[in-house]
């Protein structure tokens, strides 16, 4: 941690967030356009799909027929830039759709290779690193697994990438495009697009595959409409516009989301069943709708979060100065279990849901190390609408996300800094 910069000291933690606000407003405003381009894709897609009230019916059962579900396919496709999408309520989490894309695709005998560092921490136990023998991994179907580690700064290792793919036996490249649980920048989609024309000129066979949580809405195109074969995403991420209540989505070939369809339920089924009752439909429409808005609102508050960050001392990815970022994930080193412990309780006392709760570090389902979670959502563990959390493990980063309004992050802004200062003093006593 650097020391304090002298406008921290003398500033109370409000005057601070909010004299940063103010000069942020060219960015914000930066942040808008971008939004106003990304909801027009959109409202095109909508208006091509001639969505109507009779696609939020719903379907119970089986779910044959259900023209709404349908729809929502085709319109979640056109957004993605791709030729088809597997959008389902019944994807559990992002982890869920990846792992669903990952055995879709994959056969015995096959190489998954990670082109950008390593996969996401819930990850580890599908590919096999880590996890319960005997509950199917990827390595006990006999899937091989290797990783390219990141170049000094957290940039893709270009020169590897280029002789990394092994033609017949690689089969699938997976990027991971968000920073994750790592202190790294996030891809680009035009990094995105040279890692495919990377792969693809080693051998045209190989799948690239996209982990694309957090990076819906951040630019004005998504990974299919890059070239790659397979986006998988939550829908309690960007694209479900903090309304959508669960649920997650594939898009890519139509050939690959036939296979994922046969992942997801079984060979036969396919994309043509599943029931989405109740209003569950007209939410996940509606939550496509707005999810430009309130990714842009998640952006507005990444960025006063790194602003604010900075200036009290600490490291920021991406850092203040960056206009556009194409992750609404914002990293923070803090440094020590007790800081990330002190900023989590601030921020989880102006949440609207538990703000009487006191985060604590614990064991979580899918991580390796302790996480703690500062998410007072209306649904449960919905990063878009609002989120600090990280592992455990130096170097102590806390990875800020979403954010329905931007003002939010301000007031949490506000509370987390007085828990810090306190902490950060008691520290020095």
């Amino acid at each position: 941690m650097r020391p304090p910069q002298a406008a921290a000291a003398v500033e109370s933690a409000e005057q601070l967030v909010w004299r940063a606000a103010a000069e942020l407003a060219a960015d914000f405003a930066s942040i808008d356009r971008r939004v106003a381009s990304n909801l027009r894709r959109v409202q095109e897609a909508f208006r091509r799909q001639r969505v109507g009230p009779h696609h939020f019916q719903g379907s119970t059962g089986y779910g044959h027929g259900d023209m709404g579900r349908e729809a929502l396919d085709a319109v979640f496709a056109e957004f993605m830039g791709a030729e088809a999408a597997l959008v389902r309520i019944q994807f559990m989490s992002g982890t869920h759709a990846i792992a669903a894309a990952l055995y879709g695709v994959l056969r015995p005998g096959d190489e998954m290779l990670a082109v950008a560092g390593k996969p996401y921490d819930t990850l580890e136990e599908v590919i096999g690193l880590r996890g319960t023998p005997g509950h199917g991994s990827l390595a006990e179907w006999g899937i091989s697994y290797r990783e390219l580690p990141l170049a000094p700064g957290g940039a893709v290792d270009w020169g590897a990438l280029a002789r990394a793919v092994v033609p017949g036996r690689t089969r699938v490249a997976h990027v991971q495009r968000s920073c994750g649980y790592a202190l790294r920048p996030t891809l680009s989609i035009d990094e995105i697009e040279r890692i495919v024309r990377v792969v693809k000129a080693q051998d045209p066979n190989c799948l690239v595959l996209v982990d694309n949580c957090y990076g819906e809405f951040t630019e004005d195109r998504e990974p299919p409409a890059a070239g790659a074969d397979l986006a998988m995403g939550s829908l309690i991420k960007n694209g479900g516009g903090t309304l959508a209540p669960g649920g997650g989505y594939v898009a890519g070939r139509a050939d690959l989301i036939g296979a994922v369809a046969a992942r997801l339920a079984a060979p036969g089924v396919g994309t043509d069943a599943g029931g989405v009752g109740g209003e569950t439909l007209r939410v996940l429409f509606q939550g496509l709708f707005m999810g430009a808005q309130t990714t842009g609102e998640a952006l507005k508050g990444g960025r006063l979060v790194a602003r604010v960050m900075a200036e009290e001392g600490f490291t920021a990815v991406p850092a203040p100065g960056m206009a556009h970022t194409p992750s609404m994930i914002t990293a923070v080193e803090l440094g020590s279990r007790g800081r990330m412990e002190a900023f989590c309780r601030g921020i989880q006392r102006r949440c609207p849901v538990g703000s009487y709760i006191r985060p604590v570090p614990g064991v979580t389902a899918g991580y390796g190390d302790e996480v703690i979670f500062a998410d007072g959502t209306f649904v449960d563990g919905s990063t878009a609408e609002l989120s600090a959390d990280g592992p455990m493990r130096p170097p102590y980063v806390v990875y800020c996300q979403g954010g329905s309004h931007w003002t939010h992050w301000a007031l949490c802004l506000e509370s987390a800094l007085e828990e810090l200062r306190a902490h950060v003093a008691a520290e020095e006593n």
